[in-house]
């Protein structure tokens, strides 16, 4: 046997043995709390609650209530809270008992640096003091002339794909096309981030103008998933191993004992972190040479074509600049900056994609909501649109047709189909924390016990591995009405009458975001929503009045219509089911045409 083999199964055996070890402390900690009964002798309930199984995790809610003990791996029991008052209690009130797990810290530390996401205590406060100022909405409001460009390049795309099918102005309003618009969708959420966050013109957008940096951003999110069988090893390895071995056990494990596809996916994976951080070094060098000079920050790698760029109002910039004008003890290191900006990427660009495409969706699946929107818009542009003074964008018919941040923002019925898609279908449907000590947890509306009896508090042991559902909290029946997982956005109308929604007899969610938990709450919520939440806007706002939005209709030629099917793991994922899809690969088919005047 080689040495290298040789110390790759000592590794593996320590780590296997650490976590036999664990699981086996914690028999004697069991969770007094009723849960659906173990459905595998090693799996527990894990492939039933976490694979594609958005139903089930709201069927377990709804028949055991807001605190249910769950079977994990080899035979550890979790608590799966939805709960509002047991939220609040871990999110906000307690939040220093309940951490994020060790994997989660561990393994954004590796790629991503010292960034939001994998820092506890003073240092994430710290960050977190820094970072707030930057999404504010005076910043929001300077970025938006940014997002709206590049909305505006994409309707320009996907209307192309229209005009080029037919001949005359009359056919190209009568005719359907399909199209997957999930990948124009991520590739605009790409160019957006880049943009907004990192004053990098990306032109993701722009075909076959993709270069390793941004291809690398958007192959990230697969690739972490691919090799989330490493996670639970990662901790252990971490705290035991200093640097110098840490990288040899990288390299040892490419090598022939390990199945070949989890070798070229590990491998993958270990390359595209290299030129995400080997980038990233080099945009961030390029901001302080800037701010050295006093100069605003320059376009990176691209010229910018977008309207006037982002000439040091992106995010990166605001933070390098305001960082710079700290106090020594509030200043941030360069490592942790970088680590800033890694983070703001990859959390904005998966969610906010699914986000889009699931309102896209549900508006393609409910053509009169769609069409009242349509109305709305056209009236806020026809009365409120932004005058191009300096006629910059004379020739530029896009340019006409762009809403004021204050106006996009409170357009009532645009307000209440993002905030009841974000409610309904949150792009993270569940996370997971750790007790740093043994505590109780206040629960809202009681449970039962494992032997049957009413109870409204749990006591969890030191190292208690926690499941937050978002999922099932925003679907709360008891707080949201019996109608919680209804896609109604009638609801948040009401608000104006006097009717809260998400606010029953004064019982409500603690999140930061219309009282549901899409964003989470406490120090650790998003900092990043109110980005997010102008980027979904605008590019409904831009879409919208362009184009008309249908759900497949027509058979491909087997004769099978395609149906979309969201496909929940950790993220949503669209697919189209089989026969006429392969249930796996995301694709989201739309049909389109161009919309009537």
């Amino acid at each position: 046997m080689a040495l290298t083999q040789l110390i790759g199964y000592s590794v593996l055996t320590f780590a296997v043995w650490k976590l036999v070890r664990r699981h086996a402390s914690r028999k004697a900690n069991a969770l007094d709390v009723a849960g659906p009964e173990k459905e595998h002798w090693w799996k527990g309930n894990m492939e039933s609650m976490f694979v594609d199984s958005f139903q089930r995790c709201l069927d377990v809610s709804a028949d055991f209530g807001g605190a249910v003990r769950i079977h994990a791996l080899f035979g550890e029991e979790w608590l799966y809270v939805s709960d509002p008052r047991a939220l609040h209690h871990i999110l906000v009130k307690e939040q220093h008992i309940f951490e994020e797990n060790d994997s989660f810290l561990f393994c954004n530390k590796l790629i991503f640096g010292d960034g939001l996401i994998s820092t506890l205590g003073e240092q994430h406060r710290k960050q977190r003091k820094m970072l707030n100022p930057v999404f504010s909405t005076a910043n929001m409001r300077e970025l938006l002339p940014v997002i709206q460009t590049i909305s505006h390049q994409l309707k320009s795309i996907l209307v192309s794909n229209l005009s080029s099918r037919s001949e005359d102005d009359h056919a190209r309003c009568r005719e359907s096309v399909e199209l997957d618009v999930l990948p124009w969708l991520s590739r605009s959420s790409l160019d957006c981030i880049c943009e907004g966050v990192l004053g990098y013109h990306s032109a993701a957008l722009g075909t076959g103008n993709e270069d390793e940096y941004t291809n690398a951003l958007r192959m990230l999110g697969p690739f972490i998933a691919k090799t989330l069988i490493f996670r639970p090893i990662i901790p252990i390895v971490m705290r035991n191993c200093s640097l110098y071995l840490r990288k040899k056990i990288l390299d040892w494990l490419t090598i022939s004992w390990l199945p070949m596809q989890i070798m070229r996916d590990l491998r993958e994976l270990r390359h595209i972190v290299e030129i995400m951080d080997s980038a990233s070094r080099a945009i961030f060098q390029e901001k302080k040479a800037a701010l050295q000079l006093q100069l605003p920050s320059p376009p990176i790698s691209q010229p910018y074509d977008t309207l006037g760029g982002t000439a040091g109002k992106d995010m990166m910039s605001i933070m390098v600049r305001a960082n710079a004008s700290s106090s020594e003890a509030d200043r941030l290191s360069d490592t942790e900056l970088l680590g800033q900006m890694n983070v703001m990427i990859f959390a904005g660009l998966e969610t906010t994609t699914a986000a889009v495409a699931r309102a896209l969706y549900m508006l393609a699946k409910h053509p009169h909501i769609q069409e009242q929107l349509r109305i709305e818009i056209c009236g806020a542009m026809a009365v409120y649109q932004v005058p191009d003074l300096d006629h910059s964008h004379a020739k530029d018919e896009s340019a006409s047709a762009r809403l004021s941040y204050d106006v996009l923002m409170n357009l009532p019925l645009l307000n209440a189909v993002v905030r009841e898609t974000l409610r309904l279908y949150p792009s993270l449907p569940v996370l997971t924390r750790r007790t740093t000590e043994s505590a109780s947890v206040p629960l809202q509306f009681p449970v039962r016990s494992a032997s049957g009896e009413e109870i409204d508090v749990i006591h969890v042991a030191k190292n208690q591995r926690l499941v937050i559902s978002i999922l099932a909290a925003n679907h709360n029946q008891a707080v949201w009405g019996e109608d919680a997982s209804e896609w109604k956005p009638d609801r948040w109308l009401k608000s104006s009458q006097g009717v809260s929604p998400g606010d029953k007899d004064g019982v409500k969610y603690p999140g930061i975001y219309s009282s549901m938990m899409t964003f989470l709450a406490g120090n650790r919520s998003c900092i990043g929503f109110k980005f997010a939440e102008m980027e979904i806007k605008d590019v409904l706002a831009t879409l919208l009045p362009a184009i008309h939005f249908a759900l497949p209709s027509e058979p491909d030629d087997n004769g099978n219509v395609k149906e979309i099917h969201w496909k929940m793991t950790g993220f949503h994922i669209p697919v189209v089911k089989a026969p006429a899809g392969d249930g796996e690969t995301p694709h989201l088919p739309l049909s389109m045409r161009l919309v009537r005047e």
